[in-house]
This record gives C-alpha cells, sequence and structure tokens, in this order.
C-alpha cells in the first residue's frame, strides 16, 4: 500500500479554498484586461540555460532542476518565475506590436524552505502583467495602480506599496565609495531589512569586505524613518544616475496621484532592493505594515536588459507580481474569507419519483437563466436533503412536491434564516437575487 502524501512545500486545494482561488484571480483577470493586457502562457518546463544567470546566485540555487539529460545542452528545470520565460517569448516573436501588455497566471516552482504561515511554498501561482517596448514611466506607475485597485477590490485597505529605483541604488554605492561592482551585494543584503535589524545587515556587509566608514554612511541614509526624494537629490547630487532615479519616481508619484492612486497606500523606500538581479530602474512591493510576518504580497519592476539576455539587443520592459498564495494566506489570516464550499446557489429537493421530471425541468429552467443549480440525485427524507444543503453552505432549498405541482408553485427555504415560502414559478429568481 502506497502511503498517500503530498510533497513538502506542495499544497491540495479543496473546493472552500478553490473557490475563493478563483475569485481572486479573477478579480485580478478583470483588472489587467481593464488596463489593455491581454492572457498569455509558457510551458513549466524551460532548457536550464534559459533560466540560470538571471536572477543571481541566491536565486540560481533555487532553481528546480530536473533530472534530464544533466550536464547537456538539453538539461530542463521548472520555471523559477514567469518574467524570464516571458522574456524569451518576446525575443523568439520580434512581430509582436509594442507596447505589448500580457497577463499570466500559472505555478511555478522553487526549491525553497516552505513556510506555510508567510504564505511561502515551493509550488506556488504568480499572477504576473509586463509591458514590453517603452520605457515611458507611465506603465510602471499603471502597474502599481493596478495593485493598489485589486488590492482594494480585495477588501486590503492597510496595505503599502514601497518603491524605489535601481538607478538610485547604483547611485548608492557610488555615495559609499564603492566600486559598481559591489551594487549586487549592497541590494542582497539591504533588501533584508524588513526581517532583520541594521546591526546584522551591517555585519553582513562587513563580511563581503564594505568598510566600517561605507556602513555608517549607509546608516544615516536607511535607517532613518523618512528620507524625501527632494533630501536624496541633495546628497547624490554629484550623480547623474541617481539624480535620474530621482527624477523617475517623482513623475510616477505625479501620475499615480492623477490615476487616483490614495497616497497613503505607497511610499518610497530607499531599503527597499529586491533580490533579483535583471532590475535596471524603478522597483516596487507591496507589504502589510501590521503583519510583516506574511511577507510581500507583490512585487515588480522594470527590467530593460533582461530580453536583450536573449536578442543582443536591449528592449525596455516593466513587469509585476501578484502573489495568489500570499494574497490567499493573508487573506485567510485576516479572517476576509467567508466560508464557501460549493458554488451552487439552490439545491432542487427530489421529493419523489412522480416529481422527478418536473424537477429536471425546472432545474434547467433555473440553470438557463444563470442560477447554479443541483439537483439531489437520489430520493430519501427531506431532512437528509436540508442537512446536505446545510454542510455545503447552499442557501436556498426548492421544493417541489405533489401539492405544489397541482397549484403551479414551488416552496423556496432560506437555510440561513430558516424562512420558507411558497412562490410562483416566475418569482424564483426575484427571490434568490433578492
Amino acid at each position: 500500500m502506497i502511503n498517500a502524501r503530498t510533497f513538502k512545500g506542495a499544497r491540495d486545494f479543496l473546493p472552500e479554498q478553490m473557490l475563493h482561488r478563483e475569485r481572486i484571480t479573477q478579480i485580478m483577470r478583470n483588472v489587467f484586461k481593464k488596463y489593455g493586457f491581454a492572457p498569455m502562457e509558457t510551458p513549466a518546463i524551460e532548457y536550464l540555460d534559459v533560466l540560470t544567470g538571471k536572477y543571481g546566485e541566491d536565486a540560481d540555487r533555487l532553481i528546480y532542476r530536473l533530472d534530464y539529460k544533466t550536464g547537456t545542452k538539453d538539461a530542463a528545470a521548472l520555471h523559477y518565475d514567469l518574467t524570464v520565460p516571458f522574456s524569451r517569448v518576446v525575443a523568439m516573436n520580434p512581430h509582436l506590436a509594442v507596447p505589448f501588455k500580457r497577463y499570466q497566471i500559472q505555478p511555478v516552482w522553487r526549491a525553497d524552505r516552505p513556510q506555510p504561515h508567510q504564505g511561502r511554498f515551493r509550488e506556488f501561482v504568480q499572477c504576473d502583467c509586463d509591458v514590453v517596448g517603452t520605457s515611458s514611466i507611465v506603465v510602471d506607475a499603471e502597474l502599481v495602480a493596478i495593485t493598489y485597485e485589486v488590492l482594494k477590490m480585495l477588501g486590503f485597505n492597510e496595505f503599502v506599496i514601497k518603491i524605489n529605483n535601481r538607478k538610485i541604488l547604483n547611485g548608492l554605492t557610488q555615495y559609499l565609495g564603492l566600486s559598481p561592482d559591489m551594487t549586487g551585494e549592497v541590494c542582497r543584503s539591504i533588501d533584508k531589512l524588513d526581517k532583520i535589524s541594521w546591526e546584522e545587515v551591517a555585519k553582513e556587509l562587513l563580511e563581503k569586505g564594505i568598510s566600517n566608514d561605507a556602513i555608517k554612511t549607509a546608516e544615516t541614509l536607511l535607517t532613518k524613518s523618512e528620507i524625501s526624494l527632494s533630501s536624496l537629490s541633495s546628497a547624490f547630487a554629484a550623480i547623474p544616475e541617481a539624480l535620474e532615479g530621482i527624477r523617475e519616481l517623482e513623475d510616477m508619484f505625479t501620475y499615480l496621484e492623477c490615476m487616483g492612486v490614495d497616497a497613503a497606500n505607497y511610499t518610497f523606500d530607499l531599503s527597499l532592493a529586491r533580490g533579483l538581479d535583471y532590475y535596471t530602474g524603478p522597483i516596487f512591493e507591496t507589504k502589510l505594515p501590521n503583519h510583516p510576518h506574511i511577507g510581500s504580497l507583490t512585487g515588480g519592476g522594470r527590467y530593460d536588459n533582461l530580453i536583450g539576455t536573449f536578442t543582443g539587443k536591449s528592449m525596455p520592459a516593466v513587469g509585476t507580481t501578484l502573489g495568489l498564495d500570499r494574497i490567499y494566506t493573508a487573506m485567510e489570516q485576516l479572517e476576509m474569507l467567508v466560508p464557501m464550499k460549493t458554488s451552487t446557489q439552490v439545491l432542487v429537493a427530489n421529493f419523489s419519483e412522480a416529481t422527478v421530471i418536473p424537477c429536471l425541468q425546472l432545474v434547467a429552467q433555473l440553470r438557463s437563466i444563470g442560477v447554479c443549480t443541483e439537483f439531489y440525485p437520489e430520493q430519501v427524507k427531506m431532512k437528509k436533503q436540508f442537512a446536505y444543503a446545510d454542510k455545503q453552505n447552499i442557501q436556498y432549498v426548492l421544493i417541489l412536491g405533489e401539492d405544489e405541482l397541482r397549484q403551479g408553485k414551488v416552496s423556496l427555504k432560506d437555510m440561513r434564516t430558516g424562512e420558507q415560502v411558497i412562490i410562483g414559478l416566475e418569482e424564483i429568481e426575484r427571490e434568490i437575487n433578492k
């Protein structure tokens, strides 16, 4: 006998979870489409050399390599995210009209340590939207607006979209007197500031060979509770790249205001670095300040050089990911999910052999007008049928007995209130919609 079990870091989803997950992803799809994004999919399996060397050393170690032709050009792996496969698709389809806007909702895999309380798993679903072919910061702002709109529609209020720019971080490296090739190391360390203390980050920087003077200078900037873009402009006045990044964010914040994004839900954060090496411009990440253990709900940024790794020619691109599993975990922990076990709105009871045909005709009529309807398949006591509806959280039970059939009416019972009324067939939809 085989021991029935799931792989560590992977999960089964029963209907009570899937109904919520489908609702969340449907809200995302609707918002993505409203902003002009079209759907796309890519294979779960990619050639290993397509994936490696894009994310940075730490992330490359988490790629799920397959035991298939290892050590050859055909070595393969499960995709780590959706951005690199998307970049490959763009490189392979030069005929695409730009700007090209796509959204993609698919599972990804990472050989990471599962932390279910944080919504961190080895297999999880990413919901991405990306734009290729324009350097306009308007589209960066639109991605933040999409994030804001989706989270608001899902019922989140106290969230903060943190925004920074890799050009500013490159400027920070220069400001500290470090060589440009140290930017990645600095970013990987300061990106941990929302998880560990400054003392721990400083120790890590010291171990990387960064001087005490440089670390102290970094501390004066990174540990301030608030630092404005204007004050940063003064500090980085002699660093053109940093000033360019600051101007981009100033424009971005202006656009967000125009789009009606509440300023209480986004902020500039110099310590935001995002760990992936391919980012080149604005970066953004969503946190729940009152629930820091959950981690980031969304994250993304501009990656103008990634597609060029496949084509040899730079192509501007920007995207964001909304983490379905992080969002679902947060909603579950914050008790934002109303219990659901089925999509059925109405259960038509199976009263007797004489009413089976009229009941099935009624079921077909309800389904034809869009009412999600079940017919109880067996003729058992009504008590058992009511118990089934109650257990499945089906709100309404329709009873078409022989008396109701003669009268041309039905009995409608509301399982939540216990109220039962006799109504005409033409009144069913109106009663349910009430």
